[in-house]
């Protein structure tokens, strides 16, 4: 049944007597400066009394914030939690609501206080989807909104205190909400429902679940509520003398055999009742837990002793027995439960469990005492962070919220990690990949919107396309009026689409305009890029390319390239593995003549027998590091590497055997290259840091530097020469660097007079 709350104790002028209230919190849980909650207290009850209450769009709830704030604390005192989370709660209600500065408690109290107070904030922002669907048909509607806003709840916390502080919040709402109006009841019930509740039951916190649900249920489905209370009401007095008889029964058989227990009738509540009959399609009266009881033991044997005893007294009923001690539930539940023809032949379930089981069955995760930060942190360190980790990964939370198709197997792929929820303009939440930019959330929401994407904000500030975004923003797509992606999305190196979904669309725009504009776009890509790269057109035999990225003609591969469907990277490597084999003595044509070596062999290849020769991957197999291979002496190209199941080596092999030989992966380390990278850009403080900051990131070596600044013209122009194994590398480094604020141009710079 729904639990009733304990009133604040209230003197004649209708203020809160704070001296008596103090006293009962203390009552509740272990306080170590009761003068910081009363100094909380006074500062929220100013910050209320300074503010206009007339309106408060924020409170579900009658009373003030000042009086929320305590009934918060209340909650959490009977949590047992400790003097940091009390005056966070307190507090949080006023300056939620605007009437006192987040700065003014991090100044009074500390960071630690302020932080939980800004972490429930943040959690608050799941209240304000708009116009969610109103379905009274079935409990668990807006099934794809409320998976996606349980997730990101979830990945938002880093303390538990913050999801304790939140239920407590949400408790108080469901309790105030009985005098507004049915829908503004039908929404918060909702939310609690959905939410609430089912954290509540995660984080192991019984009795609160128990409220919420009742709560819940009474505003969601209120007929089907008053139906199963009016039952109860009607059996309740001679259920209540079946029960006492039972309790005297078992009190008596404990006593027997000197176990010190403790006998009592267990509430049956109404939600669970009405679960149990859907998921059963069974009546009120085949409900066999209604009359209920549990028993408390000191050990865990005594348990299995008082199963026995139960059993050997009333003939149980087969298939209704669970034992959550040896198979404890996801959140940490444990106790044996059992059903029996009790006396008169009437079903009775039976609850039996120890103290301890029982206080942590009440108070889950809040029974721990233990928080990060803390000084006694260390101490049963192993239970607490089992229950964060499972706060983090939320496993099989599918269970407790209708059981939405494929939710446990994509939660069990680690999405909580791999995944971020993120705001829409009004308030609903769509869930993207990790390292997702605006695009790829403008092209998630609709394509049509991220064909127009002109520019994003985040949390209401303008920022570039290719931001990462972080769960918990909110991002809001500028558009414009035409339809008009821009080719540089297609470009990885710059990190405007990560998606494959975005990918697949803007490539998809591109590959429907015409052919001759592709090719031409495609063209200038190519001609722009080997230009950066130092590579000249006439070293290079085009066609090569094109039958190694498997186009006709070069036509067409341009045309490709512009319309998406081949990468600028393909093009770079196909140059770079020719250069390979026309130039052997150059080994690659990298700027300088003299080549870093790190292995024996410049492909990373050990080469039995022959000595150091040039040594190229053969095309048809592509083998790769790791692969059984074979190596094919060529004519003027030195030695192919295939792989050993090749086709065309297994015909070589049987026409030419002499010349195939023996070929060993070699060491991993590549040979490096030296390259001379020209930057001009507008000189700043700073410049030079975030250039070497992309360099550390794309683990490339610096091994000399020259920088030079005119202050006339305030440009500053480096020349870095760093170890490069190879162009396409070159390129991303080079495009990652032209993409620091204030650089102007980025190319390769060729050694020698006419550099």
């Amino acid at each position: 049944m729904v639990k009733v709350r304990q009133d604040q104790p209230i003197r004649d002028d209708g203020s809160v007597d704070l001296d008596v209230w103090l006293e009962h919190l203390q009552d509740l849980t272990d306080i170590d400066d009761i003068d910081a909650i009363r100094r909380a207290c006074e500062m929220a009850n100013q910050a209320q009394n300074n503010c206009d209450e007339s309106v408060d769009v924020w409170s579900e709830n009658t009373n003030g914030s000042f009086r929320i704030g305590l009934e918060m604390a209340q909650i959490l005192a009977d949590l047992h939690q400790d003097q940091e989370s009390l005056m966070a709660a307190i507090l949080y209600r006023v300056v939620r609501e605007r009437k006192l500065p987040i700065e003014r408690v991090r100044k009074q109290f500390g960071k630690s206080i302020a932080q939980l107070i800004m972490g429930v904030i943040q959690m608050a922002a799941i209240g304000s989807r708009k116009n969610p669907r109103i379905d009274e048909s079935v409990l668990g509607s807006d099934t794809a909104q409320m998976d996606n806003i349980r997730k990101m709840l979830v990945a938002m916390i880093d303390d538990v205190r913050v999801a304790l502080i939140k239920i407590a919040e949400r408790t108080c709402a469901i309790r105030g909400v009985k005098d507004g109006s049915r829908r503004k009841r039908y929404l918060v019930a909702r939310e609690v429902f959905d939410i609430y509740a089912p954290l509540a039951h995660r984080l192991g916190i019984g009795h609160i679940k128990w409220e919420l649900e009742d709560l819940s249920f009474r505003y969601l489905k209120p007929n089907d509520y008053k139906d199963i209370a009016q039952l109860l009401d009607e059996k309740r007095l001679d259920r209540q003398d079946y029960i006492d008889q039972v309790v005297v029964r078992l009190e008596s058989e404990l006593e027997s055999v000197n176990i010190d227990g403790e006998v009592n009738g267990r509430a049956k509540h109404i939600y669970s009742i009405w679960r149990k009959m859907q998921r059963k399609n069974i009546e009120f009266s085949q409900v066999y837990d209604v009359r209920a009881v549990r028993i408390l033991v000191p050990k865990s044997r005594d348990c299995y002793a008082v199963l026995g005893i139960v059993h050997s007294l009333w003939r149980n009923i087969p298939h209704e027995f669970d034992d959550y001690i040896a198979s404890p539930k996801q959140n940490g539940y444990r106790s044996l439960h059992t059903a029996v023809f009790g006396p008169d032949g009437k079903v009775l379930e039976i609850q039996i469990r120890t103290y301890d089981m029982h206080e942590e069955a009440e108070l889950g995760v809040c029974a721990h005492h233990l928080y990060k930060g803390t000084d006694d942190s260390k101490r049963n360190s192993d239970a607490y962070e089992d229950k964060i980790a499972w706060l983090r990964q939320v496993l099989e939370w599918h269970d407790d919220l209708g059981e939405s198709e494929g939710f446990g197997e994509m939660l069990r792929g680690d999405v909580v990690q791999d995944r971020l929820y993120i705001f829409t303009p009004d308030g609903h939440v769509i869930d993207m990949p990790k390292g997702a930019t605006p695009v790829d959330f403008a092209y998630r929401v609709h394509t049509e919107i991220g064909h127009r994407c002109r520019g994003a904000k985040i949390n209401g500030r303008i920022v570039p396309l290719n931001r990462r975004l972080q769960t918990g923003d909110q991002v809001e797509i500028m558009t414009g009026s035409e339809e008009r992606p821009r080719r540089d999305w297609l470009n990885m190196n710059l990190g405007f689409v990560t998606t494959p979904r975005a990918r697949a669309k803007v490539a998809h725009w591109f590959k429907f305009q015409a052919k001759e504009q592709n090719a031409d776009a495609g063209r200038t890509i190519v001609t722009k890029e080997f230009k950066r790269l130092a590579i000249d057109f006439e070293e290079l035999d085009l066609s090569r390319i094109c039958d190694e990225v498997n186009y006709k003609n070069i036509e067409d591969m341009y045309a490709a390239l512009g319309a998406g469907d081949l990468r600028l990277s393909q093009i770079i490597n196909s140059a770079q593995k020719q250069i390979l084999e026309d130039e052997a003595e150059e080994q690659l044509d990298l700027a300088l003549p003299q080549t870093i070596e790190h292995d024996s062999d410049a492909q990373g290849l050990s080469i039995r027998g022959v000595g150091n020769l040039l040594s190229t991957m053969a095309s048809c197999c592509k083998p790769v590091l790791g692969d059984p291979i074979s190596g094919y002496i060529t004519q003027g190209r030195g030695v192919s590497v295939h792989r050993e199941d090749c086709t065309n080596l297994i015909q070589l092999q049987e026409k030419e055997p002499e010349r195939i030989i023996d070929v060993d992966w070699g060491e991993s380390d590549q040979t490096t290259y030296p390259v001379d990278i020209f930057i001009e850009a507008f000189d700043r403080s700073g410049l030079l840091r975030d250039v070497m900051l992309i360099m550390a990131a794309e683990d490339v070596n610096i091994i000399a530097a020259n920088t030079l600044s005119d202050k006339r013209e305030n440009m500053a122009r480096l020349i870095l020469t760093v170890e490069i194994s190879s162009l396409d590398l070159l390129g991303r480094v080079m495009d990652k660097v032209n993409q620091i604020s204030n650089v102007m141009q980025v190319y390769r710079q060729r050694s020698g007079p006419n550099a």
